[in-house]
């Protein structure tokens, strides 16, 4: 059914007993359910007949005598369970790690709640991995618990999220014995003008607990919108909001804020919220407010970082490294980062040493680049093979840059760079030594 469907039933007092609402556009699955409670509460009636649960504090005892109770005012009665994982099973764990991943920097709160998730589903326990627990776990332990997940990268998130939860209140999460008393109270029927409705990132449709819903209720999936769909939902959705306050946004405001954001939908409505609050009175906001009130994208700070540590400049690549680590940025992505742009370096030389290009002098301009030079780094490229792998094959703006770089660095010492990068790797592995402090040493080595 769609929300379209959902939304003119209501209008017409066809309201059914329960609604999921899933996927990944949580925006959208947001803006829903407040189109459909705007029908099913009005405000004045919000008091005593609109009740909301958080999916890690879901008890059903307390579902239950809400759900089986009329309203204090004989009104119509609506319980929202937020976020819940219920739907979730062994199958959605690679799903789950991913969505831990992604949320790391920008979300925290919801990578906390997929870890959770995790934990219920794959047998550990938060006594498992706590602290340096997690270090304990073999690949093949990981891969029973895991299936299909060989678990090579986990060191880039686990302890990460590890130490986020460490300075919460870790609990293993209110809905998981939830869904065998809810199915049966779903199958029994809910009291005349009593209604539950859930949200949910992701289901496992073979579960009772869907078949149950899906039977008695509504269910809607909002599943994720392709990259030129975004852009035209997101658009549509931005002059909304701009013409609900009165405000509009240049051209190049859009395109500024669509670089930071790259036109993901609730990324850039978040930060169209702030551009509107900032800008108080006036009427159209500018590209001028987008560089002032949007943050440094996460790539912002990587050319930051690998440009400031090509061109020495120590200052310059320790903030860049602070940025990156603030946005929730493992250490190890970092030092592979890091390693890639000394690998291209050491490329650049090698290729500057061999005497087959025109030479690229400090004061060249990229045009000059592409007309005198590249010809030449294009000719080598052609029959390689896995070029992409290789300077050669890269956009010629990263060419240019690393052949001119890397005349500030001898070939033996970018060698010797990348033995250095080796053994971080293994300490931050292997070690308890601080990542952070092994990063900055290296930054500084290499800029001094």
């Amino acid at each position: 059914m769609s929300l379209e469907k959902v939304l003119l039933d209501l209008k017409k007092s066809k309201v059914a007993p329960c609604y999921l609402l899933y996927g990944e556009e949580e925006y959208l699955i947001q803006e829903a359910l407040g189109d459909i409670l705007d029908l099913l509460v009005p405000p004045s009636d919000r008091d005593f007949g609109l009740f909301w649960v958080d999916g890690n504090d879901a008890d059903f005892d307390l579902l239950r005598d809400r759900l089986s109770t009329p309203s204090l005012l004989g009104g119509r009665k609506v319980v929202v369970i937020k976020n819940t994982e219920i739907f979730q099973s062994r199958e959605n764990l690679g799903g789950l790690i991913q969505k831990i991943r992604e949320n790391l920097g920008e979300n925290q709160d919801k990578a906390v709640r997929s870890f959770q998730a995790f934990l219920r589903l794959s047998g550990f326990t938060w006594e498992d991995l706590q602290g340096a627990g997690w270090q304990k776990i073999s690949d093949e332990q990981w891969g029973r618990a895991v299936e299909g997940d060989p678990g090579d990268d986990r060191h880039t998130w686990l302890p990460r999220i590890v130490e986020i939860c460490a300075g919460r209140d870790m609990a293993s999460g209110g809905d998981a014995d939830l869904p065998d008393p809810l199915e049966k109270l779903l199958a029994d029927g809910l009291p005349a003008g009593n209604c539950l409705m859930l949200t949910a990132d992701a289901v496992d449709k073979r579960k009772k607990i869907f078949k149950v819903i899906q039977k008695t209720g509504v269910v809607l999936h909002f599943g994720k919108i392709k990259e030129a769909a975004t852009r035209e939902t997101l658009k549509g959705e931005a002059r909304k909001l701009l013409d609900g306050c009165g405000k509009s946004l240049t051209s190049a405001a859009w395109a500024a804020l669509g670089k930071k954001t790259g036109f993901r939908l609730r990324p850039s409505l978040n930060e169209l919220q702030k551009l509107v609050v900032f800008a108080g009175e006036k009427a159209v906001i500018g590209e001028e407010d987008v560089e002032t009130v949007v943050g440094k994208t996460k790539e912002d700070s990587i050319f930051e970082l690998t440009n400031a540590l090509s061109e020495k400049k120590a200052k310059a690549a320790l903030l860049a490294l602070q940025a990156l680590l603030d946005q929730g940025e493992p250490p190890l992505m970092i030092l592979a980062m890091i390693s890639r742009e000394i690998r291209l370096l050491l490329q650049a030389s090698i290729l500057v040493q061999s005497g087959k290009l025109p030479p690229v002098t400090p004061g060249m301009e990229f045009p000059s680049f592409q007309k005198n030079v590249y010809p030449s780094v294009s000719a080598m490229a052609q029959g390689m093979a896995r070029k992409e792998d290789f300077l050669v094959g890269k956009h010629p703006f990263v060419i240019f840059n690393a052949l001119r770089h890397c005349r500030r660095f001898s070939y033996s010492v970018l060698v010797g760079y990348l033995d250095e990068l080796l053994e971080m790797d293994l300490a931050m592995k292997s070690t308890t030594t601080d990542p952070r402090l092994l990063l900055e040493r290296f930054l500084i080595k290499v800029c001094a």
